[in-house]
């Protein structure tokens, strides 16, 4: 009897989830698997434990998307940001023969493992915008799963020069901002305006005067931008 209550709850699992997804014990929970039947399983040969508390379907391929979302739950403030956020919006001066996304976050951590075995890539931990502004700017593209959070081209182009520290990696921010078309002056204005790093909203203010992409004058008429010294601002 309890092999066949342990086949009917696994059974269950497999009808009603996504093999492509992570599974965590509160996934679990709601079909009726325990911690410890999980590991039940495991043992088995039915789901794998790729962390402790985190499984997948045994075989499955794992989704990147769905595996983002789930990360999403678990780190604050996770979401697809800088140089990989605008080439999923179509911004993009090379192609590669592996992406390696860039995520964000606000909080000093790590991707687990699991993920970047399957996925790699690289976790930016920095606060770039004060506490009314840290939310600002992220959205998910069409093109992209829903649920996933990526920066806006507005974001993504602040946060790719906050990055910036070679001369390679300068021109190619440059390269990347120049190429931005459409940028929405609502939305860099909330962004600018509570951005932390004077150096990156100078930067963005220099390169974009140059571009002609956006109305410099207009947003620093209409906003408090974080420049600095007067003295030191440079337009051109």
């Amino acid at each position: 009897m309890a092999d066949m209550g342990s086949t009917f709850l696994i059974n269950g699992l497999l009808r009603g989830v996504s093999h492509e997804q992570p599974l965590d014990l509160a996934i679990l929970r709601e079909y009726g698997i325990s911690p410890a039947m999980a590991g039940h399983y495991a043992r088995t040969g039915w789901l794998v434990r790729m962390a402790k508390g985190v499984y997948c379907v045994a075989g499955a391929r794992l989704d990147r998307d769905q595996s983002l979302v789930f990360l999403q739950g678990r780190i604050e403030g996770l979401h697809v940001g800088g140089r990989t956020a605008l080439a999923w919006q179509g911004v993009r001066q090379y192609l590669e023969a592996q992406e390696r996304p860039t995520m964000w976050a606000p909080a000093r951590g790590d991707l687990p493992e699991w993920f970047t075995e399957r996925f790699p890539g690289s976790l930016t931990s920095l606060s770039l915008f004060d506490d009314a502004t840290k939310e600002a700017g992220i959205v998910t593209p069409p093109a992209v799963t829903d649920g996933v959070r990526v920066s806006s081209r507005e974001r993504a182009l602040l946060e790719l020069l906050r990055e910036v520290r070679t001369a390679l990696q300068l021109q190619e921010a440059r390269e990347l901002l120049f190429a931005t078309l459409g940028l929405r002056p609502a939305v860099l204005g909330e962004l600018l305006t509570g951005c932390t790093s004077v150096k990156t909203v100078r930067l963005f203010l220099m390169w974009a005067t140059q571009a002609g992409n956006v109305d410099v004058d207009a947003l620093r008429d209409r906003y408090a931008l974080p420049t600095g010294s007067a003295s030191r601002w440079i337009g051109t």
